[in-house]
């Protein structure tokens, strides 16, 4: 059983740790977020809260029976009842249905306690497992484009009336 959290200044600490951890794995399959994003890590953790304080963003910490932190699950750039998902999960959870259950659980919070009536989300088109888990969750694949240079796909998923049209383009994990 996995569980979400809203993102917290007191998730910091662990939230670091686990993007070290599993930064040589995330790397293997989405861009490296470099060296400045360790370095300054604290602040930009400031700046998120700041973001989903205003409502532009929704971002999430997952976690194990224990408690451990095992992933995160953001919806950014908020607007007109749409948003884009994004997820990592790391290395040690990978396989065991964690990102499969997060992303259910987000697009339930996204529709009901966020009011959203759809989500985007982009991944590369050799990410089968990113892509497997979109798909599991309902979402559709609705375009191809290029993803930090190489081929990706655009899905959407409508969680009530369908109009959101986009997204940025972007990964969706800030």
């Amino acid at each position: 059983m996995v569980k979400l959290e809203r993102l917290r200044a007191d998730h910091a600490e662990a939230l670091l740790a686990f993007e070290r951890e599993n930064r040589a794995y995330f790397t293997r399959t989405v861009s490296d977020r470099g060296d400045a994003y360790f370095a300054e890590f604290a602040a930009r953790h400031r700046a998120l809260l700041a973001e989903q304080d205003a409502g532009v963003c929704h971002f999430h910490v997952v976690t194990d029976e224990q408690g451990s932190l095992i992933g995160r699950v953001n919806l950014v750039d908020v607007e007109d009842g749409c948003a884009e998902l994004g997820y990592r999960i790391g290395e040690r959870a990978a396989g065991r249905g964690v990102a499969t259950a997060a992303v259910a659980e987000v697009c339930r919070l996204a529709a009901a306690a966020y009011g959203l009536n759809a989500l985007t989300a982009v991944t590369h088109y050799d990410n089968t497992a990113s892509r497997t888990v979109l798909e599991r969750n309902g979402f559709a694949p609705v375009e191809d484009i290029t993803l930090v240079g190489r081929p990706g796909i655009r899905y959407r998923r409508p969680l009530t009336a369908p109009h959101c049209t986009g997204g940025t383009g972007g990964t969706g994990t800030k």
